[in-house]
């Protein structure tokens, strides 16, 4: 695993990453929201999941860069919106540093922040999360995996 801070990592699956989207919905129900704000990319998916399961049918993006690969880059604001959130669900996968959660939090203050997964540093500035994991831990989401065949032990024993 490259990136000298990750020595864990945590895979996850689609079905589980569906469950626990599910069980933060389950959290949400109850609150009234105007719409979603998706961080992208990772916010994407766990925000059209959350649209489903509440009945969300109003949602936007919040473009922002701060990672290439499994490196930690400067943070580039590609998209905002042009309100400060209040009555919005502001979604994102995972909140790790905080670097990302700062920002949006500067430009929509009003919104109730949620994400998936949060680890140390990240989760005081969401208002929300589901799961914390380990600051050194790098999270393998499941659209960044692909499928592949693997080969039986007994077939790899032979070569």
């Amino acid at each position: 695993m490259s990136g000298s801070r990750y020595h864990q990592r945590l895979i996850i699956s689609w079905d589980q990453l569906h469950r626990d989207v599910r069980e933060l919905c389950q959290r949400l129900v109850e609150r009234d929201i105007k719409g979603i704000i998706a961080i992208t990319r990772g916010g994407l998916i766990p925000a059209a999941l959350i649209a489903r399961e509440l009945d969300v049918r109003l949602i936007d993006t919040v473009c922002i860069k701060s990672y290439e690969r499994m490196e930690q880059g400067g943070l580039a604001v590609m998209k905002g919106v042009d309100h400060d959130g209040e009555g919005w669900l502001l979604v994102d996968d995972l909140v790790d540093t905080g670097r990302t959660a700062r920002a949006v939090r500067e430009m929509l203050p009003k919104a109730h922040f949620v994400t998936v997964y949060a680890k140390p540093e990240g989760k005081p500035l969401v208002d929300q999360y589901l799961t914390e994991v380990a600051q050194d831990c790098w999270i393998q989401f499941p659209w960044d995996m692909g499928v592949a065949y693997v080969e039986p032990l007994v077939d790899q024993e032979k070569r």
